[in-house]
């Protein structure tokens, strides 16, 4: 009779540790975070810079998280992180500069962000 919900217990278990633990992480999802729309406001004054910048904090988040449930060692985390930070102040040096952000330009930091969200995704799966 107890051998049924130990069965039970260690199916659920094995199903846990079958589903990615990428899944909980935005950043892993590129689609969807090409599809972010930043909100304009304060100092950001473009909806491209307003975009990238969206998608960099979803990204630190997910690093952040990472690093707290050891998927990343410190050192990942840190050189990630730098990583998106380099392409935040970018693209803002850049609206600083020229008052915009083109599609081209957004697109090219766009690239940037995924290179590091593919690389959380596969250290986190490991």
């Amino acid at each position: 009779m107890k051998a049924l919900p130990i069965a039970g217990l260690l199916l659920m278990a094995a199903s846990a540790i079958a589903s990615p633990p990428t899944a909980e992480y935005p950043s892993c999802q590129i689609k969807a975070q090409h599809a972010v729309t930043g909100e304009t406001g304060d100092a950001i004054t473009d909806v491209r810079q307003a975009h990238i910048r969206d998608r960099a904090n979803i990204l630190q988040a997910d690093i952040g998280t990472a690093r707290k449930t050891r998927r990343l060692s410190q050192a990942q985390a840190d050189s990630l992180w730098k990583r998106v930070d380099r392409v935040r102040h970018e693209a803002d040096d850049f609206v600083v500069k020229q008052g915009f952000l083109s599609a081209a330009e957004r697109a090219g930091y766009d690239r940037e962000l995924d290179e590091v969200a593919l690389q959380l995704c596969q250290s986190a799966r490991v």
